[in-house]
């Protein structure tokens, strides 16, 4: 246990200032924006708002509800170009193990539609391009805000204070997703425990080898969960609805394979969850140091 009277942090300014620089960056108007750039930049978002919940009880009201809606805002215009591609992948992995089911399934419409890699036609380029114009000009704005926002008296204790909240409400995430194991339920879970994982970088310093294990430990996590969540999404665009027909035999043993998938993702996250989020714990424990939280 790392004993401290006092607490020093990274500091945040310039950990918003490097995720929206770089978010701006990859939104290059003169590049092509890949897959991978925009799932990258949605990531910077969602690192960025976390971020701003950390600090949202030592930021003025405006500064923070502009901010943080900016960021949610180019996540929205950007999912869209990412989610094709995630279901493509999705499908390309499941085929690996199930060749001969997919070739059966050849005549399913739903399936070959996501199969398709299909480029942006001309009438859809100027949509794409207005959504990552918009998306860069978000973002320029809230980089904007952020030069002239003072956040050098941010009280290190009350972040302190502030990871801990964040720290409680993946535990209850995780207490109601763990009872009701429904996509929602899980989906929320995975959302509050990346909220944990992008805050934790700020504290590395009080202890850095815990800190970056415990890291290690919710991104894996988060992996699965994502994992699962992109077949939860997978099932919708399917509409499988009336299991044991005859004529559905193959949609069947799809389903089958899908939730088969499903809980192997989730056999490897309950484990991992129980030991950081079962209720008793504390943040300050798992994370080996002593700190008083006011």
């Amino acid at each position: 246990m790392v004993y401290q009277n006092y607490i020093k942090l990274l500091e945040v300014k310039p950990a918003l200032t490097g995720y929206l620089r770089e978010a701006h960056e990859m939104l290059d108007p003169f590049a092509v924006t890949g897959d991978k750039a925009v799932h990258d930049v949605r990531v910077l978002m969602k690192k960025s708002r976390a971020v701003l919940r950390l600090i949202s009880d030592q930021t003025d009201d405006v500064f923070f509800k502009r901010n943080y809606e900016a960021c949610r805002e180019v996540g929205r215009l950007l999912a869209s170009h990412r989610d094709s591609s995630v279901y493509r992948k999705t499908l390309k992995d499941l085929k690996k193990d199930h060749g001969r089911l997919f070739a059966s399934l050849k005549d399913n419409e739903h399936l070959a539609a996501l199969s398709v890699n299909k480029d942006v036609s001309k009438e859809q380029l100027p949509a794409v391009k207005n959504d990552l114009a918009a998306a860069r000009e978000l973002i320029g704005k809230a980089g904007y805000r952020l030069r002239f926002q003072n956040l050098q008296n941010v009280d290190p204790r009350m972040l302190l204070a502030s990871l801990d909240e964040t720290y409680k409400t993946v535990v209850q995430r995780y207490m109601v997703a763990r009872n009701k194991p429904r996509p929602g339920n899980i989906h929320l879970f995975r959302k509050k425990a990346k909220d944990l994982l992008y805050q934790l970088w700020i504290f590395r310093p009080l202890n850095t080898s815990a800190v970056k294990s415990l890291e290690k430990k919710l991104d894996t996590m988060t992996r699965n969960l994502g994992k699962y969540n992109d077949l939860a999404q997978l099932l919708k665009i399917l509409e499988y609805k009336q299991p044991g027909k005859v004529d559905n035999i193959y949609n069947d043993q799809l389903i089958l394979v899908i939730r088969d998938a499903q809980d192997r993702y989730l056999s490897k996250v309950w484990p991992v969850a129980f030991k950081i989020f079962t209720p008793g714990k504390k943040l300050v424990s798992l994370l080996k140091f002593k700190i008083l939280i006011t």
